[in-house]
């Protein structure tokens, strides 16, 4: 599965998460997954990499 995303399309996806959230409260916390494969990335010979990406909002811890 190799196509791009737009970024209007991941957003909405984003929004619909957090909206089935706020709908219907859940006892535990709640996880998302996220796989993004790199083009024309060799790890043998591309050894480093580094970047940080910021994620809003940081979750909550429901005690």
């Amino acid at each position: 599965m190799s196509s791009k995303v737009s970024r209007n399309t991941l957003y909405e996806a984003v929004r619909e998460v957090l909206h089935g959230n706020q709908r219907k409260r859940r006892k535990f916390l709640e996880t998302v997954e996220l796989q993004i494969s790199l083009k024309n990335y060799d790890p043998q010979k591309d050894k480093r990499f580094s970047g940080t990406v910021r994620l809003n909002p940081l979750p909550q811890i429901y005690l």
